[in-house]
């Protein structure tokens, strides 16, 4: 863990000296280098002391680098084909368990001629256009603003029944980390 550079790296961007540090704390400007580069791990009541002279949360101080926010701008998107109707998605952001997606389905397109089923938990929100939702025997027409969640593991089927582009923001939870196409 990082812990010290993280420490650095926020009093820097708060134009916080280390001797601002240890007035507030009663560390000695010795030690707070120690921790600045790593050399020495802090106890959990020394980093609280430490958070609360950053004015951060304690838990902000032990997140791994790939737990913090994570900004992907939109011109910066990965976006993919998926299904036999190389339906359009833009990968909007994801963490260890969950992705965002936004799809675009031509008019007639659907996620597949027949209805499919993978791991996981998924919430649709439609932004645009009109389409039908079906898993196992339940089946919806959904317009602009309508949503809907389902798990995943019962087979289903997204369709474009509206005349123009329907736009569904998809976010998927699974318990793994995956990389093969969910829709």
């Amino acid at each position: 863990m990082d812990i010290g550079s993280s420490i650095r790296a926020i009093r820097k961007r708060k134009h916080i000296t280390i001797a601002q540090i240890c007035e507030e704390t009663g560390l000695s400007q010795g030690f707070m280098s120690q921790v600045e580069n790593n050399k020495t791990s802090p106890s959990i009541a020394t980093l609280d002391s430490i958070a609360r002279a950053l004015n951060v949360p304690l838990a902000y101080l032990l997140l791994k680098k790939e737990e913090r926010m994570n900004i992907v701008r939109s011109e910066e998107r990965l976006v993919t084909k998926s299904g036999a109707d190389h339906l359009n998605v833009e990968h909007l952001s994801r963490t260890k368990s969950i992705r965002m997606m936004i799809v675009e389905f031509p008019p007639g397109s659907s996620t597949g001629g027949t209805p499919h089923a993978h791991e996981g938990e998924e919430v649709h929100v439609v932004v645009q256009g009109t389409i039908l939702a079906e898993q196992g025997e339940d089946s919806a027409r959904l317009g602009v603003g309508d949503s809907f969640s389902w798990n995943a593991c019962t087979p289903h089927r997204v369709t474009n029944i509206g005349e123009d582009t329907a736009v569904v923001l998809i976010a998927v939870y699974t318990e793994a980390e995956q990389e093969h196409d969910l829709l």
